[in-house]
């Protein structure tokens, strides 16, 4: 599955998508319950432009439970920023997921999570013109950190805040 996700990474979205779609049928052969990973196939199916089939791997996801790698806090967000390469007509749909993502990663106090679902909804509200509110909802998340600034997901956190500033 990963070797797919890299494949995905490299622009080779049909062979990732069919290695990681490999890696669930192989993790299933094993007695597992749940493909796992449905979290991400639907971000490979996001990047290789195949929007529906990526909902669909988050549905599956959610239906069934399957919370394997990032949780149920990712799908939602996963789920948000998919329904907003549909059109424009999806975002409040989207709105909605990203503020479920960080309903349950607050629930959970995954503060990591909670930031990436902070971040999907602070760049919809800035494309829509709400930049305070999108800096009133990341900056207290972002000053929850007090390491791990060379992260990828903390440098976008700043970068995204110095633009909303």
């Amino acid at each position: 599955m990963l070797r797919g996700w890299t494949l995905v990474e490299q622009g080779q979205g049909e062979a990732g998508i069919e290695q990681i779609r490999q890696g669930q049928a192989a993790l299933r052969a094993t007695g597992s319950e749940r493909g796992g990973y449905f979290d991400l196939l639907a971000e490979a199916y996001g990047k290789a432009g195949q929007t529906e089939e990526g909902l669909r791997a988050v549905a599956e996801a959610l239906a069934q439970g399957d919370n394997n790698g990032g949780g149920e806090v990712e799908l939602y967000r996963l789920r948000g920023e998919l329904l907003l390469t549909c059109s424009a007509e999806h975002h409040m749909q989207a709105e909605s997921c990203f503020r479920q993502a960080i309903e349950v990663a607050r629930r959970q106090g995954a503060k990591s999570w909670e930031l990436r679902a902070a971040m999907s909804l602070s760049r919809l509200w800035q494309r829509q013109d709400k930049r305070a509110e999108a800096h009133e909802l990341l900056a207290p998340i972002y000053g929850w950190f007090t390491e791990g600034f060379d992260t990828l997901d903390l440098q976008e956190a700043k970068a995204l805040l110095e633009e909303l500033a």
